[in-house]
């Protein structure tokens, strides 16, 4: 591992300071940078520690909504009380993800930060835009069963691991932002971002900005009582997924008000099938408008040699989600 150094921050404005110089990362959880480093795909110069940061706190706030700390640990964020009665999506995805060891130490902020598994971007001897832009997508003619087929570019056709944001999403989480400039709020859907001809920048953030809480507005704990979190993966222990689906619904006299779905394993960045959206609006539930809706998720989809499976896989999922969702009471 090439030598960096090592800064511990004791408030956020010198958190931020640090990280604008070149070369820095912040450290937080830890559960992917450093496995990063370790394969040498990532070489910072200077790793800012932002532990001791006072982010950590899951609070209700004024509006009705509750503000989830960058730093709280996962695994206490899929546990809060509140969090669970209100916004049970959001403790079902995180709790799909990764093992009980790793969402102890993974914090909120970092778990929106994570970086793709896909297998090109980790070994250093192969072609990635990803980590090397200009260099060629390996996938492309490789093995890329795990792939996106959704939003995909000529530089890059990795998939979004994660399966917290893919509930955040759902649910119109807004991110909070600390940095060089000041503090701002960013909706979740611009936060994360598709390849483009820019592959290597994950989310739209300015150099040395920290997440410090994610929101989760008032108006969508409507939906609590009609959500559900579907993972569907090559084993039911830690694994990513090959497709996942974030589904709620809002109903009123036998009809939706409103749905909104969000699909994981499919696309560079937690992709809203919001054509599928506008379909089940003001609708009466049942399969044949599910399957409409699924039909209409994936009608850009593109697979490639090892993932065309993965569209069929989609829509059905997204019909399964849909249906347990319309069953839920609770």
């Amino acid at each position: 591992m090439k030598p960096f150094a090592f800064t511990r921050a004791t408030d956020v404005d010198t958190a931020v300071r640090a990280a604008t110089q070149p070369g820095a990362r912040f450290l937080a959880g830890g559960t992917n940078i450093v496995d990063l480093m370790k394969e040498g795909v990532e070489a910072p110069d200077q790793l800012v520690d932002i532990n001791r940061l006072p982010l950590a706190a899951i609070e209700a706030q004024p509006s009705g909504g509750l503000r989830l700390g960058a730093l709280a640990r996962n695994s206490d964020t899929a546990n809060h009380p509140v969090l669970r009665t209100r916004y049970p999506l959001v403790a079902q995805a995180i709790l799909a993800g990764a093992s009980g060891q790793l969402r102890n130490a993974a914090t909120n902020g970092g778990n929106l930060r994570q970086r793709t598994r896909c297998p090109y971007f980790y070994d250093v001897t192969q072609p990635c835009n990803k980590r090397e832009p200009g260099t060629g997508c390996s996938a492309l003619q490789g093995f890329n069963r795990n792939h996106a087929v959704l939003g995909t570019s000529a530089k890059c056709i990795a998939s979004y691991p994660g399966d917290m944001a893919q509930a955040l999403h759902a649910l119109d989480a807004v991110v909070q932002l600390q940095g060089p400039s000041g503090r701002r709020t960013i909706p979740i859907a611009q936060f994360h971002r598709l390849p483009g001809d820019t592959p290597e920048l994950d989310a739209n953030l300015a150099p040395g900005e920290l997440i410090t809480a994610i929101d989760l507005p008032a108006e969508s704990a409507r939906f609590a009582q009609r959500s559900h979190y579907l993972k569907v993966r090559d084993r039911a222990s830690y694994a990513f997924a090959l497709v996942s689906v974030a589904a709620v619904l809002d109903m009123e006299g036998g009809r939706i008000r409103q749905a909104r779905i969000c699909l994981g394993g499919v696309a560079h960045m937690p992709w809203r099938a919001r054509e599928a959206e506008a379909l089940l609006q003001g609708a009466e539930p049942g399969m044949p408008l599910f399957r409409q809706a699924a039909e209409a998720a994936l009608a850009g989809a593109t697979g490639f040699e090892h993932n065309r499976f993965k569209i069929e896989l989609a829509r059905r999922s997204i019909v399964r989600a849909l249906e347990t969702t319309s069953r839920s009471t609770a």
